[in-house]
């Protein structure tokens, strides 16, 4: 059987698309999608992926108008917040963190989009 390789991008509207870029790209790494083709696309580093559809009506996202949650593995959570804070982001611990599968932090980009930061174990 054929499958899927991992994601090859992740398409969402948005208000101001260009300002949103940027403040991905500024506050998590996330390059902005190249002009030209000869330009490579940002690279995420290989790792796990989870792939969870969830009920429709839950409050693991936050607001209920969202219909998705962003979840980036990163190397070091505290480094990551610490440097989020430091632009003005709020960034909401895991009060119960750290699980056997590692360590959890919330925040949401500038147009209310839930992310969730996992630092695998």
């Amino acid at each position: 059987m054929e499958k899927v390789l991992g994601f090859g991008g992740f398409f969402f509207r948005a208000e101001d698309p260009a300002a949103l870029a940027v403040w991905y790209r500024d506050n998590l790494g996330i390059d902005l999608v190249p002009n030209d083709y000869e330009t490579p696309c940002w690279t995420q580093e290989a790792g796990e992926t989870v792939f969870a559809p969830f009920e429709k009506v839950t409050e693991y996202f936050g607001n209920q108008e969202k219909a998705f949650m962003l979840n980036f593995r990163v190397r070091d959570i505290e480094k990551m917040i610490a440097q989020l804070e430091s632009r003005g982001v709020e960034v909401r611990r895991d009060p119960d963190s750290p699980y056997p599968n590692g360590k959890f932090a919330w925040l949401n980009d500038p147009e209310g989009n839930p992310i969730e930061l996992w630092e695998p174990a």
